[in-house]
């Protein structure tokens, strides 16, 4: 990989966007490139936690699991995202397991470095803790979901955040740029798989959702907000 070509790969993070060229070569030096196959693992929870990842290109699976191997999913990370959001300013262990779904190109930086960078450019250090303050709202509109909603009404905020943070608008339609299933679904809020399948029938019916030709859901946007909110 040439320095050029690393460099048009991290303009296109959105944490180094407005960075000179300059700043980039910077961070260039530090940084190198890994693809990963589907099903492959980036780290798993509790791994020693030593670098920091940036997704070029695929799709990442962010996700928890308790003693008895239930799975509890965090995010579902594509292009322009880094991850972990937290935790890499401590010293221990990955807080989840960062397993790819569709075959994935990460630009790698292993946090020492990382850390070096973010006390020369402090520009970058608050755009950092932006992008964690996001994530930190993200995760109280979560749990007050879980505390104030009923299941029907957390699976249509689910589809609804889906929408902003994995979708393209297609027509008058939303259409989620990564694959998920009702399994993956109901682990995102905490709920069965059974309960996921009969919700989405019934917004199905109601002209909600849809699913295209190539497996990727088609979400009414607006229309599940009046569904939820009106």
């Amino acid at each position: 990989m040439t320095n050029d070509w690393m460099k048009e790969r991290l303009k296109s993070v959105p944490l180094f966007r407005e960075l000179s060229d300059h700043e980039l070569e910077s961070l260039v030096a530090i940084s190198h490139v890994r693809v990963y196959k589907p099903r492959t693992f980036v780290f798993m929870q509790g791994d020693p936690l030593e670098r920091v990842y940036f997704v070029h290109s695929g799709t990442v699976k962010i996700y928890k699991t308790d003693m008895s191997g239930k799975e509890q999913i965090i995010s579902i990370l594509q292009t322009g995202e880094m991850f972990p959001h937290t935790g890499f300013f401590l010293k221990g262990t990955y807080p989840a397991h960062a397993e790819v779904i569709d075959e994935a190109t990460l630009i790698v930086i292993p946090i020492a470095d990382f850390e070096q960078t973010l006390i020369c450019y402090p520009e970058v250090c608050i755009k950092l803790f932006r992008v964690m303050g996001e994530k930190i709202v993200d995760l109280q509109k979560r749990l007050e979901e879980q505390i104030l909603h009923n299941t029907y009404e957390q699976i249509i905020m689910l589809l609804l955040r889906l929408t902003k943070t994995n979708a393209v608008p297609q027509g008058k339609l939303y259409r989620l740029t990564a694959h998920v299933t009702n399994r993956e679904l109901a682990n995102m809020i905490g709920t069965s798989r059974e309960t996921v399948s009969r919700t989405l029938s019934q917004l199905k019916r109601k002209g909600l959702i849809d699913i295209n030709e190539d497996g990727f859901y088609l979400i009414d946007k607006e229309g599940l907000e009046k569904e939820i909110f009106f």
